[in-house]
């Protein structure tokens, strides 16, 4: 399983940190909740913008190294209750040296958007950035990271962390960016700099070289001079031209019954399948097709020999949404009333929705559609009688786990982009 850095921080602030956190600053659990929600990916950002600047690298993983010790629930209790020095202290002196002067303003915008107190918000900062730095600093040295995978690290989790930074705190604003995407492209940038300039030491001709050498090399040096300008040239004839959020919005089942077929007209893509009924335990008859998401998670629920976990997925293969926006369209409620339906003749069963996004576009904006189109769908379920016991919420992955690359031919793009179910319990 590869490593996943948020979620790893976010395991560190279980219940009875929050429940510690709650009666020590005298807040409410949903005011600790809220706040916590916004500090992992706050302090996580303000990692990622100081790694973006040259030349930070090593410095950086020595001081993610330095309080791998403190990724734990017990050394942010002990600081809660301690209430001043240790923890609290090295805290303080992390924040200054991510943010510098701006750690107040961060800690005004995470009391208004918790809803807490300033100097709640401030001790709840101060004791959670050493946890939350230390997990880095735990991968990074049981992984023995260089400066280099460091950054490699971070740039591969970039994605994930912007894209959970609330829309009520606008970190950006505060540390001079004209969005949140600047700070993963200051990540790419920096890496791809390195990488260049290893390419380029890479070829060492020596002054007193013989001549015949010397003309071998610069010969060399040209020829690969000219296929990388080959390359560049054909990269940029074939190129997607769409700067943006996917346009094609049509979410499609990459499972489709054998006997299935697809034609592509203008308006999109348009699918010819057997029509089935699929009868449900309650009696319910739904309108389906064969491989469809109904079809095959209703024979998943009545197979008793096959277990139910968050590797089990099921994709939408009827659900639309309104070109880039969360929005469904009107037809693809009947897919959601079925869904809804299923649960209901299933009442043990429990879900994840999950959103999926190609590689077009920019990577933090399409994390976020994804997370809201997966959002809309668990509300069509709720107001389509779902028990709401039974949704277990909605994640959105972006282009985390797309297969085809961001200029491939359309009919490769097109399968990455869905919304999909997971079935946790049955």
């Amino acid at each position: 399983m590869s490593f996943d850095l948020l979620e790893s921080a976010k395991s560190i602030f279980n219940n009875n940190v929050v429940s510690q956190a709650s009666s020590q600053l005298g807040e409410s659990e949903g005011g600790i909740q809220k706040a916590i929600s916004g500090i992992i990916p706050v302090v996580l950002a303000g990692l990622l913008n100081k790694a973006g600047s040259s030349g930070s690298a090593g410095g950086l993983l020595d001081l993610v190294k330095g309080v791998a010790g403190d990724a734990n629930p017990s050394a942010i209790t002990g600081a809660l209750q301690g209430g001043t020095g240790g923890l609290l202290s090295k805290g303080a002196d992390l924040l200054r040296s991510l943010f510098g002067d701006k750690v107040g303003s961060i800690t005004g915008m995470l009391s208004s958007f918790a809803g807490i107190k300033e100097s709640s918000a401030n001790t709840l900062l101060q004791s959670a950035a050493p946890a939350t730095l230390g997990t880095v600093g735990q991968y990074a040295a049981q992984n023995n990271l260089s400066p280099n995978s460091f950054l490699s690290l971070l740039d591969s989790q970039k994605d994930k962390i912007l894209g959970a930074i609330p829309g009520g705190l606008n970190i950006a604003g505060i540390l001079g960016l004209a969005n949140i995407g600047d700070l993963g492209k200051k990540i790419g940038s920096l890496l791809h700099m390195d990488t260049a300039t290893t390419t380029a030491g890479a070829v060492n001709i020596k002054p007193d070289a013989k001549p015949g050498s010397s003309r071998w090399l610069w010969s060399l040096l040209l020829i690969l001079i000219a296929i990388i300008l080959l390359w560049y040239l054909m990269r940029g004839c074939g190129a997607n031209k769409h700067d943006g959020i996917p346009v094609t919005d049509s979410v499609t089942t990459s499972q489709l019954a054998d006997s299935a077929t697809m034609t592509v007209t203008e308006g999109g893509p348009v699918v010819s399948r057997e029509s089935i009924k699929v009868t449900l335990p309650d009696g319910v008859v739904l309108d389906a097709y064969k491989g469809g998401i109904e079809d095959q998670l209703v024979v998943f629920l009545k197979d008793n020999s096959r277990a139910a976990g968050k590797d089990v997925w099921f994709d939408f293969d009827n659900l639309n949404f309104k070109t880039g926006s969360a929005e469904l369209t009107e037809e693809s409620m009947k897919q959601v009333g079925n869904i809804a339906a299923i649960m209901k003749a299933f009442p043990k069963a429990k879900i994840k929705i999950g959103g999926y996004t190609d590689r077009t576009g920019d990577s933090t904006l399409n994390l976020r559609l994804s997370k809201e189109r997966a959002e809309s769908v668990v509300t069509a379920l709720k107001k389509s009688n779902t028990n709401a016991a039974q949704l277990l919420g909605a994640e959105g992955y972006g282009s985390q786990f797309a297969k085809a690359a961001a200029d491939a031919p359309e009919e490769e793009r097109k399968k990455d982009r869905h919304i999909s179910v997971s079935v946790r319990e049955k």
